[in-house]
């Protein structure tokens, strides 16, 4: 009996001990399951609250509001009960004794939980976890850089110190949701030396990575939009990650992965086609604004008319119920949709109107060229807006703001011009990009134009500030000293004042860094000498060179762009065969992987320049390739998915004509007929001339025909027939000069001939050159030209071309100048 009672003694001690060493606070806020559950446990417990509790309470806090859809989080709510007041009174007394990692996910919590930056405790937390940085394990110190982020610290000198210990410790690494959180909140502060090596680290990371891990792929194409670096290969790796995991995404993440590829100009038609059909799936779920706006932005330019319509149905309900974010983002879709909705887009602008108060400059500058471009009516509006953009415009001290206000404003008519605006404009305009000189140099001549006063106040506001844009301009090219940099300010300009003020010397400074062009940078330049048009031998041997060196370096999608200013162009360096060929075996191997466009685009261009690669031309007119650009160009912007239609015809054409053995059919009848009846008909006043006079010269205007369209449907500005003697004939029908009524073969018979000609005639096609038709720098032909003149060669013509140069000049200036011209050309000997 004594001996069970020892027991039992000993039984109750152990149980008392045990039930003394849990902790019964710990528990309880570990089981809460609501916000109301946490505030009471630390309620009742604010005598007995230890740092583990105050820390575990905050942190439970944050995990129930981010289980939650962003529309039903109640941070607000939280913040005003007076237990979390409590709880941050307790954090700031405790944060000595907390460890390394409490710290930290203490103030993310807090930070998460909208507690202001400059607050005391948050304060504290970040100044005692700076003196204990250098210890931090890697998880910890990514969250920890999170924090900064948020508090936009992103430049500071702590920021910096947390750079230096990832290039210090980036080998020991090996999660890649730290890694990639790490990346993102130093991008704006690496150098190309530390961007290369987490670049490597973190490609070796996606391979052994959890492949439902979207999230960390996602920040890899964060971190490349922040640093704008376009690694194709690295981009191309984590779209599979993202393609697998598009089942599990919403609408918000597919929203923000195509903003992130947009911005790096990133296409793959495998995630666009996912992402549609995924989309479409959650347009029965997307019924609250969040979600919503969201889902319309990302489906709405892809969608079919039934689904696009559908959505703008339910954005018409949801309307008044969208916050002044949504209201922008839904405006801004709307005009890339090119909507017509106008009892929409009168809901949308009633919703904007209401908010204009808490809109930021940008936003409103985004806002007023939304609701311009949509051509929407509402004076009264538009006068509110630009109040509201000269008030912004007057006080911003950004020169980007300044610029993207400045443009924006020059859109709505005005009958002056505030002298507060060109004095903003004045004062940052040695701060600006090329770009933003080029925009502020657009919106300075619009306004010249509209406004009458100028006519009389000469040298007026308008031209002093032109002048000092120009000057800016000329400084900043001249100072210029690194390729990347200046690559990446042209990346976007275009204009009137860049072609005539500045190109010239910009051809020189690419000149004076030509040592810089290499591999990396070889794409993007060239493709900008074509858009500009301008013919640089120099520039273009030194980019064939390096092509030809380095064609294994350069990712095989970005051929298309370097082979462009050489057939486009028609440039043909010493090497060109070389460059041809070592671009075409660098494509032939990965077909597979191209866009569909992309690569219709590649095989027209190298059609321009007489190559024709049969592996590549049998991949595209297959039916499987086929299908696949059909679903593609649903889902492409208006503009280039008409242009890749358009190139796919030309390329039709072409391989039909000079490839007829790879019996490739000719499919685009009905596609040009409808060309032909929207196509614009006017005709210039050189070619009503050029009418006149062909009507002179061969004796009678019945011997000319305008417009002849011809079999693959080349339309032929002037067509005449000469026999064996190099008279002309005449057509049965007398010509006119109305360009719809364009002639085809089929009907164009001759008098006495029939259809067929008589032995030993030959048909001439005249055609007029306008300055499109040359290099903007010289009087170089382009490739299209060239191209077309070889199939009309190939369907019998003789061409005769018109310089338009030749046709307008001081040595052309009278009728039997013009006359002999035209003899000189149309009756020149057959041999010749």
């Amino acid at each position: 009996m004594f001996r069970l009672r020892r027991v039992s003694t000993f039984l109750r001690r152990l149980l008392h001990g045990g039930s003394a060493s849990r902790d019964q606070v710990l528990e309880h806020l570990q089981v809460c399951s609501t916000e109301d559950q946490v505030f009471d446990v630390v309620g009742k417990n604010k005598a007995k609250l230890r740092v583990e509790h105050v820390s575990s309470a905050v942190g439970m806090l944050w995990e129930l509001q981010k289980e939650k859809p962003q529309i039903l989080r109640t941070v607000d709510l939280i913040r005003s009960h007076p237990q979390f007041l409590t709880l941050r009174v307790l954090a700031e007394n405790k944060i000595s004794n907390m460890d390394d990692s409490m710290l930290v996910d203490t103030l993310y919590s807090f930070l998460r939980l909208n507690v202001e930056p400059h607050d005391s405790l948050v304060q504290q937390l970040v100044s005692e976890a700076s003196l204990r940085i250098d210890r931090f394990s890697m998880a910890s110190l990514s969250k920890f850089a999170i924090c900064l982020n948020d508090q936009h610290l992103q430049h500071s000198p702590l920021m910096g110190h947390i750079t230096s210990i990832v290039d210090q410790r980036l080998s020991s690494i090996d999660d890649a949701r730290v890694l990639t959180t790490l990346m993102i909140s130093v991008s704006s502060l690496v150098s190309t030396r530390l961007r290369d090596a987490l670049l490597h680290r973190v490609d070796d990371l996606l391979e052994t990575m959890d492949a439902s891990n979207y999230n960390s792929p996602r920040r890899v194409v964060q971190f490349l939009r922040n640093i704008k670096h376009n690694h194709r290969s690295l981009l191309e790796k984590c779209n599979k990650i993202l393609l697998r995991n598009i089942p599990r995404l919403d609408a918000e993440n597919i929203s923000i992965i195509m903003g992130l590829y947009q911005s790096l100009q990133f296409s793959n038609c495998d995630f666009r086609l996912a992402v549609k059909q995924r989309l479409t799936e959650l347009v029965e779920t997307s019924t609250e604004p969040f979600s919503f706006t969201k889902l319309f932005v990302a489906l709405g330019p892809m969608a079919c008319p039934e689904t696009r319509e559908r959505l703008e149905n339910t954005a018409l309900l949801l309307a008044d119920e969208l916050s002044a974010q949504q209201a922008l983002a839904v405006a801004e879709a709307l005009e890339e949709i090119q909507s017509r909705n106008l009892s929409l887009m009168n809901k949308i602008a009633s919703v904007i109107q209401r908010n204009l108060h808490v809109y930021k400059p940008v936003e409103v500058a985004r806002i007023t060229q939304a609701l311009f471009l949509m051509q929407y009516q509402n004076p009264e509006l538009f006068a509110k807006l630009r109040n509201i953009l000269v008030n912004f415009l007057q006080r911003s001290v950004f020169p980007y703001e300044v610029t993207m206000l400045t443009r924006v404003l020059s859109m709505l008519p005005s009958p002056r011009l505030e002298d507060g605006v060109i004095s903003r404009v004045e004062a940052v305009v040695a701060q600006c990009s090329l770009n933003d000189l080029s925009a502020l140099s657009a919106a300075v001549a619009k306004w010249m134009r509209n406004d009458h006063s100028y006519r009389h106040n000469t040298p007026s506001k308008y031209m002093r500030l032109l002048q000092t844009l120009n000057h800016c301009g000329h400084e900043r090219l001249q100072t210029a000293d690194r390729l990347d940099l200046v690559l990446e300010e042209l990346k976007y300009i275009s204009g009137e004042w860049f072609e005539e003020v500045l190109v010239e010397q910009m051809l020189v400074m690419l000149q004076r860094m030509m040592d810089q062009i290499n591999w990396t940078n070889v794409p993007e330049l060239a493709f900008f000498l074509t858009r500009i048009n301008h013919l640089c031998p120099p520039l273009m041997d030194r980019i064939a060179s390096v092509a030809i060196k380095d064609i294994e370096k350069i990712h095989y999608s970005a051929t298309y762009a370097m082979l462009l200013p050489f057939s486009i162009l028609n440039y043909d360096p010493g090497q060109a065969d070389n460059l041809y060929d070592v671009c075409i075996q660098r494509v032939i191997p990965h077909i597979s992987s191209f866009d569909p466009h992309l690569l219709v685009l590649l095989a027209y261009s190298l059609a321009v320049a007489d190559w024709f690669p049969e592996e590549l031309i049998r991949a595209i007119f297959s039916i499987d390739f086929l299908g696949r650009l059909d679903a593609q160009l649903e889902t492409l912007p208006d503009a280039l998915n008409m242009r890749t239609r358009l190139r796919l015809m030309e390329l039709n054409r072409a391989v039909c004509l000079e490839c007829p053995e790879f019996q490739v059919p000719w499919f685009h009848e009905r596609y040009c007929q409808q060309l032909q009846k929207r196509g614009n008909n006017a005709i210039s006043p050189a070619q009503q001339r050029i009418h006149k006079m062909l009507g002179e010269v061969l004796d009678g205007i019945n011997r000319v025909r305008v417009a002849v369209v011809t079999p693959y449907f080349y339309t032929v500005d002037f067509e005449c027939v000469l026999d064996r003697h190099m008279q002309p004939l005449a057509f049965s029908e007398p010509s006119t000069l109305q360009m719809s009524d364009k002639v085809h073969w089929a009907t164009s018979s001759l008098v006495n001939v029939g259809d067929e000609l008589p032995p030993g005639a030959q048909r001439v096609a005249v055609d007029f050159l306008d300055s499109k038709t040359f290099c903007k720098n010289s009087r170089h032909i382009k490739g299209e030209a060239l191209m077309r003149k070889r199939h009309l060669e190939m369907l019998g013509y003789r061409v005769v071309q018109i310089p338009h140069y030749e046709w307008n000049s001081m040595e052309l200036s009278t009728q039997d100048a013009w006359k002999k011209y035209l003899k000189s050309k149309i009756f020149k000997e057959l041999s010749s």
